[in-house]
């Protein structure tokens, strides 16, 4: 009988143990959603010739058509919801045919923009990170959180742009590294991407990219922490053209993209008076997005601290980037993500979050505020006279901030938009900052991965 007891109390220990096992698993597993990707910041695409306006949050895609003065609902033949899950990048293609999103849900959504319809949709391994069009617009790039790009090709000589092979291959890798942006150069003859790493590759895009791009044109190192934004500049005069990025390091940085040659560093942190006194990492207020103008006349930085933007002025030939201005918005306004009409010279700058474990009356708000006057004035010192519009002035007036924003009574409110502001916060660190684990806890993480493969 003591013999049998033994055996049962034995047993008793590997049931708790192995119960020990599964609750640690599932807390692990139940950490890794708290800390994963729940609360997305807003974005905002314009097209190229400002034709149209599309706005994501969370998993929804608003869209507002600015010469029909009308909102617009995308059709997805598949019958279901649009994405299931964070859109992590939006963009359309140069010419404005093309619009792609993707995210959370491991869906790459390629739309026609004469009707609106998805004419493909392309289920990748791991959730989407970044996404880039081609010039040409032959081809949509992708990258995935394992730090994978791949490559999906278009048939250009359909004028409407319905047939797409919807395989996707893979061309290059970052080696298990978030890939946070992806760029065509203007020529497509290079593909830029940055990772979390601190790393900006610039890769030759082959004739045949599709069996690979294997030819790596330069790295520009140089970050000190993760890389937000990038954005080609094309000059007159110069034959490579220059590439501007942007990091959680608080600086905006000038490359000969060539030659993986650093040229110039802006502290827009410290330029804009916002680091701490601390002097920790955390004390310099990462740039949560970049753009330019194709020339590198108009160079627009978002700062994380920042209730406006950064206008930086760009000297080509003395190789020197400095501020021009900083334009100042409504307090407890923070910019996510940032959108340049090169047609009119509109910024147009969104600030929201997702927030799918809140409830509905913690609604995180959406708004949008558009900068006019981006035109060189040469009676200026600073080169532009930027002008933030009213509401009423903002194209497509009332009609498309209460379709592209949401709930507009939530808007205002200065507690609701410093929730905002915290959770986008909360969320770019989480989703850029690499984690650190014991071994324990990345052998639990392994045995709990839920990648989806490819058939």
């Amino acid at each position: 009988m003591e013999e049998s007891a033994e055996i049962v109390s034995d047993g008793g220990h590997e049931a708790a143990a192995a119960a020990a096992i599964v609750d640690t698993e599932n807390g692990l597993v139940e950490e890794e959603k708290n800390m994963d990707v729940k609360v997305a910041p807003a974005l905002i695409s314009v097209h190229p010739f400002e034709k149209s306006v599309v706005v994501a949050v969370g998993s929804e895609l608003r869209l507002f058509n600015l010469e029909g003065d009308c909102s617009v609902s995308l059709k997805d033949d598949s019958g279901g919801p649009l994405h299931s899950d964070a859109i992590r990048a939006i963009t359309f293609g140069a010419n404005g045919r093309l619009f792609v999103s993707a995210g959370d849900d491991k869906l790459v959504k390629i739309w026609a923009t004469s009707s609106w319809h998805c004419v493909c949709s392309v289920s990748a391994d791991k959730r989407v990170s970044a996404v880039a069009i081609s010039h040409n617009g032959k081809y949509v790039a992708f990258a995935d959180k394992f730090g994978v790009i791949w490559l999906i090709t278009l048939d250009e000589d359909d004028a409407n742009q319905s047939k797409v092979d919807n395989k996707a291959v893979p061309i290059l890798g970052h080696y298990c590294s978030i890939v946070t942006r992806l760029e065509f150069s203007p020529d497509d003859r290079f593909i830029a991407s940055s990772d979390r790493d601190f790393k900006i590759r610039i890769t030759a895009f082959p004739k045949r990219p599709l069996k690979g791009a294997l030819e790596i044109q330069s790295f520009c190192l140089g970050h000190k922490d993760y890389v937000s934004g990038l954005s080609f500049a094309c000059p007159s005069g110069y034959d490579h053209g220059f590439l501007f990025s942007g990091g959680g390091d608080s600086t905006v940085r000038l490359w000969d993209f060539f030659s993986g040659l650093l040229l110039a560093t802006c502290e827009v942190g410290a330029k804009a008076e916002l680091l701490q006194s601390t002097g920790t990492k955390d004390s310099y207020p990462p740039v949560t997005d970049l753009c330019s103008s194709s020339d590198g006349t108009i160079i627009a930085v978002a700062i994380q601290s920042l209730h406006g933007i950064v206008l930086l002025n760009c000297d080509f030939s003395d190789r020197t980037l400095s501020v021009a201005k900083v334009v100042t918005l409504e307090e407890n306004y923070f910019p996510t993500s940032l959108a340049l009409s090169t047609f009119t010279q509109r910024m147009w700058t969104i600030m929201g979050a997702s927030n799918d474990l809140a409830p509905s009356t913690t609604q995180l708000p959406t708004r949008i505020r558009v900068i006019s006057g981006f035109c060189k004035d040469r009676s200026n010192d600073n080169g532009h006279d930027p002008i933030v519009l009213e509401d009423n002035e903002v194209p497509g007036g009332q009609k498309l901030l209460s379709h592209l924003q949401g709930s507009p009574d939530v808007t205002k409110e200065d507690a609701a938009l410093a929730a905002a502001a915290e959770a986008v916060k909360v969320s770019m660190r989480n989703m850029l900052i690499k984690k650190e684990y014991t071994l324990d806890k990345r052998e639990l993480r392994k045995r709990n991965r839920n990648d989806r493969k490819l058939r």
